[in-house]
């Protein structure tokens, strides 16, 4: 196990004059804290502290982010409180500690909620101050470590939480290393059949790639040695899950990658690397297409490098990273690495951060919290947070020449949402180097973009269909939600009022006299817009919403005798809209109707989906359409006391073509008592005919007899319900 003295002497060998007591209490008191303690793997609990104090002094982070790791689970596991680490500790390290700690003591109504509302308040914590991230990122990589000791059930739900969030948030900060780590200890347990095929592949690659990449990293020193160059080269393979996306991307085998082996060069100063960049594109010819300058044009993590694919020696395709020592310690550590070498102020320490508001200076980081502050639905965010996290970037320029950084396959609408919300709201065409171009149209590297806005224009939700950005897609959604609650609105006011006359009751009066402020606490509304909300996206029906005013108002429950004997004619009273029969939870006499797609049948599963403004609409539980439904729009429906009518159902018929089998099957279908609405059939050349008919059926029973009776015709090969 790591001792304490290891980590210690670490600190001390990028500080000067460190604060070596600070990281030697915090020991002390984690230790107790955690005193007999034990992991899954058997080991005491303080080793994992241990650990993660050891990953933060690697990336020589200052005294209070490594006293932080190591008391970073003793609020969250023991009875430590964060005014006692603060007291003790002093503010820095007691606030990267209550950053890092989930929200535990709270009742959430799933775990995604939960996984969703402890992600938002790392992004708020982390605004603050970023060390609360580089904690819990070191947090995170030892525990992928030591994950061999869970069962798999939770090896998988963390793994997959780690991939979707926390290695692209490390490979936002730049910290690569760790990235690159967590993404293979993810594939290890999401995919380890193609985990362990990789491993072996890799190994005997790299065993027989040896001498060539000693080959290559000669002729780069002789040709640094002749043109008076200083600098280091060296090979590698590179990592698992970038060469398994690669082949899932391209569909490629492992055997038709050609770039496995990345060469990297690390040299004294910026011309350097443009000369040698010159030397190897004379030495061998580069890869069209394969040329990037991340030195000009930096990654949003700080990232800085030259990148050329050549045709190398032997007629292997290889890859060179050219860069400083700067840019390398960059490149490794990220936002570590960007404090040591920044300047912090006079007489400040070495690896001290610059303010707790470093964090600003990402782009991606305000983005986020932008739109985190819009979002309200933690589902919501944790999408946009995956969609924001994932993408790989494109670089484009303003008519001023300024660089926006976007997400591959931005269009013109997210660049116009990325100069401001109001410009995008706003936007109603693009000119795209000059030239105009449709809305929809993907941006690419070194593109012109200006955006022609029109003050009558607003957001489209075609438009949903493909943005890229969190932002865009936000703000369009809330554009959306404002439109239709406004709609719900007005529409609720005119079905109470409908409702109101039919019944006796002044919905106008009693909402200026605030009967309706009493009535929405009745229906835990926070206010009367949200009834009325709830009134037009059909959640609560106008009846059950005036019965519950008249009980306000009159001390009593509404007699329905009295209400039809004022000759009003209620909603019982009129024709029974279609659906009737159905109960659904939590609302009364809602419109309902059934979905063409499926042709949901009495006697089945089925499930309801509120539509705005035109009731709800029920679908069998298994139509492919429900995987894409809002879930917080679905309701439990149940077939109660259906009344006896026909109801639409798809069938399709396969038999051998013979004379006679048409009017057969027709004959089968009409003795079942089952009528045919329509039909088609169509004749191939192996001898068979397909019929497909729409059929007229009481329920379920019914439909599946009269199949399992045209079964029995010899020439039938098969006959079944299609959706």
């Amino acid at each position: 196990m790591i001792r304490i003295n290891e980590i210690t002497d670490k600190v001390a060998s990028y500080i000067d004059n460190p604060d070596l007591d600070l990281i030697q209490r915090a020991y002390v008191f984690s230790a107790q804290a955690h005193d007999g303690v034990v992991r899954r793997s058997g080991e005491p609990y303080i080793s994992h502290p241990m650990n993660v104090a050891n990953l933060l002094a690697d990336m020589q982070l200052d005294e209070a982010t490594v006293a932080a790791g190591l008391l970073h689970d003793t609020v969250e596991d023991t009875d430590t409180t964060v005014d006692e680490i603060e007291d003790l500790f002093g503010s820095d390290v007691a606030d990267i500690v209550d950053g890092v700690t989930k929200i535990s003591k709270m009742d959430f109504e799933s775990r995604a909620v939960q996984q969703a509302e402890n992600i938002r308040k790392l992004i708020l914590a982390m605004a603050e101050d970023i060390r609360v991230l580089m904690v819990k990122l070191a947090d995170r990589l030892h525990n992928m470590r030591t994950l061999e000791h869970m069962k798999p059930v939770k090896q998988r739900l963390i793994a997959q939480e780690t991939q979707d969030i926390y290695a692209p948030l490390a490979n936002r900060l730049g910290l690569h290393r760790v990235k690159t780590e967590l993404e293979d200890l993810c594939l290890r347990y999401l995919k380890p059949d193609v985990f362990g095929q990789l491993t072996d592949a890799v190994s005997e690659h790299r065993a027989a790639g040896e001498p060539y990449i000693e080959k290559v990293v000669g002729v780069i020193e002789d040709m640094l040695k002749k043109n008076k160059i200083s600098g280091v080269v060296y090979g590698r393979t590179k990592h698992l899950h970038s060469i398994h996306v690669k082949m899932e991307q391209q569909g490629l085998t492992f055997d038709e990658i050609y770039d496995l082996i990345a060469f990297r060069i690390i040299l004294k100063s910026l011309k350097d690397c443009y000369a040698v960049l010159g030397l190897i594109h004379a030495a061998w010819r580069p890869v069209p297409g394969r040329f990037k300058d991340y030195i000009s044009i930096p990654k949003a993590n700080m990232y800085q490098s030259l990148h050329s694919t050549v045709i190398g020696p032997d007629g292997e395709r290889i890859e060179f990273q050219i860069r400083t020592e700067e840019m390398n310690q960059i490149a490794e550590y990220g936002v570590a690495a960007h404090w040591q070498y920044k300047e912090v102020g006079k007489g400040a320490k070495k690896g001290k951060t610059a303010g707790r508001r470093d964090a600003e200076r990402y782009t991606w980081l305000k983005q986020i919290m932008d739109w985190q502050r819009e979002l309200s639905d933690p589902r919501e965010f944790m999408s946009s947070l995956r969609l924001e996290m994932f993408q790989e970037e494109v670089y484009v320029f303003t008519p001023n020449g300024d660089i926006k950084e976007l997400p591959d396959g931005a269009t013109p609408v997210d660049f116009a949402y990325a100069i401001h919300s109001e410009v995008g709201d706003k936007c109603a065409g693009a000119k795209v180097n000059g030239r105009i171009v449709p809305l929809h149209t993907p941006l690419k590297n070194g593109d012109s973009v200006e955006i022609i806005t029109d003050k009558n224009r607003v957001p489209s939700r075609d438009w949903l269909k493909f943005v890229k950005t969190a932002k865009a897609r936000t703000r369009i959604k809330q554009y959306i939600r404002t439109v239709e609650k406004e709609r719900a609105i007005a529409l609720a006011r005119e079905l109470l009022e409908k409702e109101g006359r039919r019944i006796g009751i002044n919905v106008q009066k009693a909402m200026k006299e605030g009967e309706f402020l009493k009535l929405a606490g009745e229906f835990n509304c926070g206010s009367v817009d949200d009834l009325l909300t709830q009134v037009g996206f059909s959640r609560f029906t106008p009846r059950k919403v005036l019965k519950r005013l008249y009980a306000i108002t009159h001390g009593e429950p509404m007699d329905e005798r009295k209400v039809r004997s004022r000759g009003s004619e209620t909603v019982e009273e009129k024709k029974k809209p279609k659906g009737d029969g159905l109960s659904i939870s939590g609302v009364d006499n809602v419109l309902v109707r059934f979905a063409s797609c499926c042709n949901p049948l009495p006697g089945e599963p089925i499930v309801g989906y509120i539509t705005r403004g035109r009731g709800v609409t029920v679908h069998r539980i298994d139509c492919h359409n429900v995987k894409s439904f809002e879930d917080e729009r679905l309701l439990q429906v149940t077939w109660e006391g259906v009344e006896e009518k026909p109801y639409p159902a798809k069938i399709k018929v396969k038999c051998l073509n013979k004379p006679g089998m048409l009017g057969k099957i027709c004959t089968m279908l009409a003795e079942q008592e089952v009528n045919i609405d329509s039909g088609s059939f169509e004749s191939k050349v192996d001898g068979t005919s397909t019929l497909a008919f729409t059929v007229e059926v009481k329920d379920l029973n019914q439909l599946y007899s009269a199949l399992a009776e045209v079964k029995k015709l010899k020439a039938v090969q098969e006959a079944l319900r299609v959706s």
